[in-house]
């Protein structure tokens, strides 16, 4: 007798028939996340790293055929991202700093060009002042000047993010010495043998199709960096280098990075550029570079291992922004990826994995 598409779904995704089960996971769920939150400032570089593990770990693979020592890989790569990490602070630090003082000192400028905007940016100008007068100390003065406030903000949050840096990095380098060490361990203390050939899936699915995402995403980042830095040059905008970089960092995040560099860039042409129309340019031109990488080139490199249900993607983006701020928001499709992976070859869990993908997009080939 012929199964119904329902009994196949039940014996191939089989649903948890004890409410109870589901109540029990929730709440764990629950703890764990809660927990997370609440240590977030230790988990975070933990996490990052891990990430930034996966997505060094193929240059790992190559040095370790050429027979290269791990402790000499592992402090290549270490150098190698503190290389260009030093290297882009240092040639952005000035400019960036520049722009977050002019920002607020053009708002009358973006009043007078673009009146359909002017209610919101009068708010905005309130609360400038609003917050400068929150500021004023006992004499009846402001304790600082405008210009010094942005400046301690712009120090204290790169203190923060050096502090941050230095433990990430730090933990990086001990993952990449470590090798598969813990894979090792937990393959070790698993039970049976289905067990053991389900972790090594699962760790090996992982590696190979999270390595893969952030290596694909960072060299189209990177390329719509440099498209956006060259068109930014083109139209005479100033500091073409920091608006490429701006464009490749937004483009980590999901949604709210295109977004906020379509607000950014359309600020930025209004206050530099004129006729009015040329200061339209630079957001019309960031579109242009976000569409065709965004809806055309990536899609096809990726559908073939990433089908995501977007609502949960959106829903991952909101959580994690929530939970961990703008490295949460990076890090929300990974995670989002690697619990499908789990979910996939965890047979209770199958049912979840498949609510979590998305439709196959069709791609074109040769």
């Amino acid at each position: 007798m012929a199964k119904s598409p329902d009994q196949h779904i039940k014996e191939d995704m089989p649903l948890p028939e004890d409410p109870s089960h589901v109540f029990q996971g929730g709440l764990f769920a629950i703890a764990v996340l809660a927990c997370m939150y609440m240590a977030k400032e230790a988990l975070l570089p933990i996490v990052l790293a891990f990430f930034l593990k996966l997505l060094v770990q193929p240059g790992m693979n190559v040095l370790k055929r050429l027979r290269v020592p791990r402790l000499l890989a592992a402090l290549l790569a270490l150098a190698l991202l503190l290389g260009v990490i030093v290297g882009l602070v240092d040639l952005l630090s000035s400019p960036a700093s520049s722009w977050a003082q002019r920002l607020p000192q053009g708002l009358p400028r973006l009043q007078e060009r673009v009146r359909f905007i002017s209610r919101p940016l009068e708010s905005m100008t309130r609360l400038f002042k609003h917050a400068q007068s929150a500021m004023v100390g006992s004499g009846g003065q402001p304790a600082q000047q405008s210009g010094t406030d942005i400046q301690q903000l712009l120090l204290s949050t790169a203190h923060h993010f050096a502090s941050g840096l230095v433990w990430t990095l730090l933990m990086l380098f001990f993952l990449l010495l470590a090798g598969d060490t813990f894979l090792r361990r937990l393959v070790e203390v698993m039970p049976t043998f289905g067990d053991k050939r389900q972790v090594i899936d699962i760790a090996q699915q992982v590696e190979s199709d999270i390595s893969v995402y952030l290596i694909t995403i960072s060299i189209m980042n990177t390329l719509v960096g440099i498209a956006t830095g060259l068109g930014m040059w083109g139209l005479g905008l100033p500091d073409p280098l920091l608006w490429g970089v701006v464009a490749f960092m937004l483009n980590y995040v999901p949604i709210f990075g295109p977004i906020t560099g379509m607000a950014l860039f359309l600020v930025v042409g209004m206050l530099s550029l004129d006729p009015l129309w040329k200061a339209f340019m630079p957001m019309a031109l960031y579109i242009c570079v976000h569409l065709i990488e965004g809806e055309a080139v990536t899609p096809m490199l990726l559908a073939r291992r990433f089908t995501l249900n977007p609502v949960l993607v959106m829903a991952s983006l909101l959580f994690w922004d929530w939970m961990w701020g703008i490295p949460g928001a990076v890090l929300a499709v990974p995670l989002l990826a690697i619990f499908k992976i789990i979910c996939d070859r965890v047979r209770p869990l199958m049912a979840l994995g498949h609510f979590i993908q998305g439709e196959r997009r069709r791609v074109w080939e040769p």
